[in-house]
């Protein structure tokens, strides 16, 4: 397994939050439950996890009478997210390698039985 793929990160909820976070500065916690089309406990089950994991920071505030939560990656929750996309090219990559590998063989096969 790659070094840099982290278990942690890659439960299906965490990742996507991640994804989301990643280009932007702060992101609202109802557009994260909806893009990822998840429950307000379960995200924020998620959200706690990485928060507790130094990934994300929270930030709650009043605005006009209504609670307003917004996510952010933290700079170690960015740097863990771009190495665990990272592994996943490379462990994409080496699977294309070997499908690559295994589409040729049959015709290397047939070329040595004929050549």
């Amino acid at each position: 397994m790659d070094p840099d793929f982290d278990e942690f990160l890659h439960v299906p909820a965490r990742l996507a939050v991640l994804a989301l976070l990643a280009p932007a500065d702060r992101v609202d916690f109802g557009f994260l439950r909806d893009t990822i089309g998840t429950s307000d406990s379960a995200l924020s089950k998620q959200i706690s996890a990485l928060a507790e994991a130094g990934h994300v920071d929270v930030t709650k505030s009043r605005g006009q009478g209504a609670r307003r939560t917004q996510v952010a990656l933290t700079p170690s929750g960015r740097e863990a997210f771009r190495r665990h996309a990272a592994a996943l090219e490379r462990i994409a990559a080496v699977a294309r390698g070997a499908q690559r590998h295994h589409a040729t063989e049959p015709e290397q096969v047939q070329n040595r039985e004929h050549g």
